[in-house]
């Protein structure tokens, strides 16, 4: 008989500092690899874009791939997406992970991803109540804004003025 062990966020959180990130999918730990250095770059440009907005506009905060996000319990659940934005009303000043998921998440496409796994992570974001999942290739220098119901190819510039208001990002910008 084989006993199958689930972890749960708070372990997740005592794991020791080892160099790697994890993410923990409905108990199951996941060992994150470090990112290339495209994914980086494009990953800092989209943190950069969004924080100048915000000390602009101050309408939410926003979080780097380090922040966990707590979406489900029992068995738990915690993503870390390369960016993300909460709005001011749901920000919260915690030593653990956030409690429920942002209002907007970035993916970036690594080399090593596969679309299965990148599908997943959208899906899991939205079924959370993410309000906009923003995917982005670096590879094939696109963006896709992923909704409840709806998946749009963006074709110059990235927008989402219904979760961040005044928040554009050109993809040549991007990818410059």
């Amino acid at each position: 008989m084989t006993v199958v062990t689930s972890m749960t966020a708070d372990e997740l959180l005592q794991l020791p500092r080892d160099g790697w990130r994890y993410e923990l999918v409905g108990g199951e730990l996941r060992k994150m690899s470090p990112s290339g250095a495209r994914h980086g770059r494009v990953a800092a440009e989209i943190v950069w874009s969004l924080m100048a907005q915000m000390k602009r506009q101050r309408t939410g905060a926003i979080y780097s791939s380090e922040t966990g996000f707590r979406i489900s319990r029992q068995p738990d659940t915690v993503r870390a997406p390369d960016a993300a934005f909460v709005r001011s009303e749901r920000v919260i000043d915690s030593t653990g992970f956030f409690e429920g998921p942002p209002d907007a998440a970035f993916e970036i496409v690594s080399p090593g991803d596969t679309y299965t796994e990148i599908e997943e992570k959208t899906l899991q974001w939205l079924r959370a109540g993410v309000q906009v999942v923003v995917v982005v290739d670096p590879k094939t220098k696109t963006a896709r804004v992923h909704r409840a119901n709806s998946a749009t190819k963006v074709e110059d510039v990235i927008e989402i003025d219904d979760v961040i208001p005044g928040w554009r990002l050109s993809l040549a910008e991007l990818f410059d």
